[in-house]
């Protein structure tokens, strides 16, 4: 089978085989499943390692058990306690600190140790990573580098099994997820303009938020994936 770029972001509404277990039956033409059942296999080999089943059998549990009633705070919660876990890690932006310390002492409260570093930890100046004066936020003044991969590094270092994101920004936490060896989930996607609510963008696009559209914005229905 020649291999194509699925398009799962254009399945009909109508369709979504996949929810039935019928995806090579009623799924579109570019549907994962019959495009590239070799990587569906391959990765479905991976989830017969031990700790990656139970891992996935512990997700969806809590998918299930707190379906419209949690939160997202109380679903990490649940899933460390299922997962055994006792050591929690939060990676926080620097201006999330007071929130971190509401999350640390809720997680705490369920019984679980928290280790707890801010992106600016180290105080590094964006000078160090080649950024000149005029690249920064605030010119003429001393600003310290986000830091993600010695936040990482460190709740490696503290033995945290489960670390949460709360709000380090694009790319940063991009670094944190490559460089955590426990578990990493995000409990916030910071977004400054929308009050970190990101998917404001997607629902706003056509109408009041339409400024997030680049040159190519399409001219018809996007129901079928771009030609490739």
């Amino acid at each position: 089978m020649t291999w194509e770029i699925p398009g799962c972001a254009y399945c009909p509404t109508t369709i979504r085989a996949c929810r039935q277990g019928e995806s090579e039956t009623r799924g579109p033409g570019f549907c994962p499943s019959k495009v590239d059942q070799d990587g569906i296999d391959t990765a479905w080999s991976i989830y017969q390692d031990p700790e990656i089943r139970r891992i996935a059998h512990a997700s969806a549990v809590v998918e299930s058990e707190g379906y419209c009633r949690w939160s997202r705070v109380e679903e990490i919660c649940a899933f460390a306690k299922k997962m055994g876990y006792t050591r929690i890690g939060i990676a926080t932006c620097i201006s999330f600190v007071d929130l971190a310390r509401v999350l640390s002492a809720i997680l705490e409260s369920h019984g679980f140790e928290v280790a707890s570093v801010a992106c600016k930890n180290g105080g590094v100046a964006k000078e160090d990573i080649g950024l000149r004066d005029d690249e920064k936020i605030r010119p003429g003044q001393h600003e310290s580098m986000c830091n993600p991969v010695s936040q990482a590094q460190l709740l490696n270092r503290a033995g945290c099994q489960l670390n949460v994101v709360l709000g380090l920004c694009v790319g940063h936490d991009s670094l944190f997820f490559k460089h955590s060896e426990g578990l990493a989930t995000t409990l916030v996607a910071k977004d400054r303009v929308l009050a970190h609510n990101p998917v404001g963008a997607l629902q706003l696009a056509d109408t009041y938020y339409a400024k997030v559209w680049g040159p190519l914005k399409p001219s018809t229905p996007r129901n079928k994936p771009p030609e490739r």
